[in-house]
C-alpha cells in the first residue's frame, strides 16, 4: 500500500473533532503500532499535550488496572475487547468514576455487546475504515433525539456503521452498475469510497491498484445499505455472504442473533459446503465461562430470531482464531468448515 502524507494528517486531526477530545487526554494504546490506528492515534496525542499509555498484554485486567492507576479517558478496541471487559470476572475489576470513551472498529459490533458494556461505564462508538483509508473514516454519530430510546433500541442504532467523518471525502453504497442504492434500510450494495483519507494504490500492483479504483472509487469490498438518514450499515464482507439455495445470508446478521444468547462470549459463521443447498451456514461459538449450552439449543435458540433457511446448521465450540488486533481469522474457519464430518 502507497500512503501520502495528507491522508496520515487527516486521520489523525479530524480525530480530535469526530471523537470530541479536549486536551490532555489519556489514551490506551490497544491495538499495535503497525496498524493503521495504531500510528494515527499516536500521532494525535501530542497534538493535545496526552498521554499515551501502551498496553502490552490485552487483558481485562490490565485495561481495568490502566483506567484505574493512569486515569485512562479513550482507547480504541475491537468488540472482542469490549467482551473481554463485559465478561471480566471481580478479581479483574477495578473502580473508576469517571467515563470511558471508546472507539471500536474491526469488525461489526453486536447490539447484545453494546448494550452490556455502557452501564460499566464505557462510552462507545463505533467507527469503521480499511487500513486503504488511513483507518476509521466513518462513525455512528449520535442523534440527541435518541437519548429517550430504549436500551436495546439505542444498541441496535450504535451497531450501525455511520455517516462519513469530517476529515474524509465520500462513502457510499453503490450497486453493480456504480449507481448509489436507495436509502430504505434494505437495498444492499457495496462501500465505496473516495477523497484525501484514501491511499494512493497497492505497491508495484497495478492491476490490483486498477480494479480497486474501477470507476473512479475505492471499492471497499464491504456489503451494506443505507438508512433514510444516510446511515450505513454494513451486512457482510463479500467474500463471507453465505449463498444458500440461492439466497443470500448474511453472517453478520447470524453472529448478531447468536451473541444474544446469555452463554456465548464470541461467534462466527462462515459458509459450510451442502450438496443439496450449495452452502449453510456453520457458526463457531466461543463460550463464557461456566457456561454449557448444546449445539441443539443454539440451533433452537437461533431459530427464534432467523428466518430459517438462515438458522446455522452446524455449530462448532472451541477458541476462535484472532489477528493480534482482535479480528477473527474467518479464512481458517471456512477451512475448518470443509473438513467437518
Amino acid at each position: 500500500m502507497v500512503c501520502h502524507h495528507r491522508g496520515a494528517y487527516l486521520l489523525t486531526m479530524g480525530t480530535v473533532v469526530s471523537w470530541e477530545l479536549t486536551m490532555y487526554p489519556t489514551y490506551l494504546t490497544i491495538v499495535p503500532l503497525f496498524h493503521c490506528n495504531g500510528w494515527g492515534h499516536t500521532w494525535m496525542m501530542p497534538v493535545l499535550g496526552g498521554t499515551i499509555v501502551f498496553c502490552r498484554d490485552v487483558t481485562a485486567g490490565a485495561i481495568y488496572d490502566a483506567i484505574a492507576d493512569h486515569g485512562v479517558s479513550h482507547f480504541g478496541g475491537a468488540p472482542i475487547v469490549l467482551n473481554m471487559l463485559i465478561q471480566a470476572k471481580p478479581d479483574q475489576r477495578r473502580e473508576f468514576s469517571h467515563i470511558v470513551h471508546a472507539f471500536t472498529a474491526g469488525a461489526p459490533p453486536a447490539a447484545a455487546t453494546l448494550a452490556a458494556i455502557e452501564p460499566l461505564g464505557f462510552s462507545v462508538k463505533q467507527v469503521y475504515g480499511l487500513t486503504e483509508t488511513y483507518g476509521h473514516i466513518t462513525e455512528c454519530l449520535w442523534d440527541a433525539q435518541w437519548d429517550a430510546l430504549p436500551q436495546a433500541d439505542r444498541a441496535a442504532i450504535k451497531a450501525r456503521t455511520g455517516v462519513v467523518q469530517p476529515m474524509a471525502g465520500q462513502a457510499v453504497v453503490m450497486d453493480a452498475n456504480m449507481q448509489p442504492v436507495p436509502r430504505d434500510g434494505a437495498t444492499q450494495g457495496e462501500i465505496m469510497i473516495r477523497g484525501n483519507t484514501v491511499m494512493k494504490g497497492y505497491y508495484k500492483n497495478p492491476e490490483a491498484t486498477a480494479e480497486a479504483f474501477a470507476g473512479g472509487w475505492f471499492h471497499s469490498g464491504d456489503i451494506a445499505f443505507q438508512h433514510p438518514n444516510g446511515y450505513i450499515k454494513i451486512t457482510d464482507r463479500a467474500k463471507d455472504i453465505i449463498i444458500s439455495g440461492g439466497e443470500n445470508i448474511s453472517s453478520v446478521e447470524v453472529e448478531n442473533a447468536l451473541m444474544h444468547h446469555p452463554a456465548v462470549s464470541l461467534c462466527a459463521v462462515v459458509a459450510r459446503p451442502n450438496s443439496t443447498w450449495g452452502e449453510v451456514p456453520c457458526a463457531f461459538v466461543e463460550l463464557k465461562a461456566d457456561t454449557e449450552v448444546t449445539e441443539a439449543q443454539l440451533i433452537a435458540f437461533a431459530r427464534k430470531h432467523l428466518a430459517g433457511f438462515k438458522t446455522p446448521k452446524h455449530v462448532v465450540f472451541g477458541e476462535l482464531p484472532k489477528t493480534s488486533t482482535g479480528k477473527i481469522q474467518k479464512f481458517m474457519l471456512r477451512n475448518a468448515a470443509k473438513l467437518l464430518e
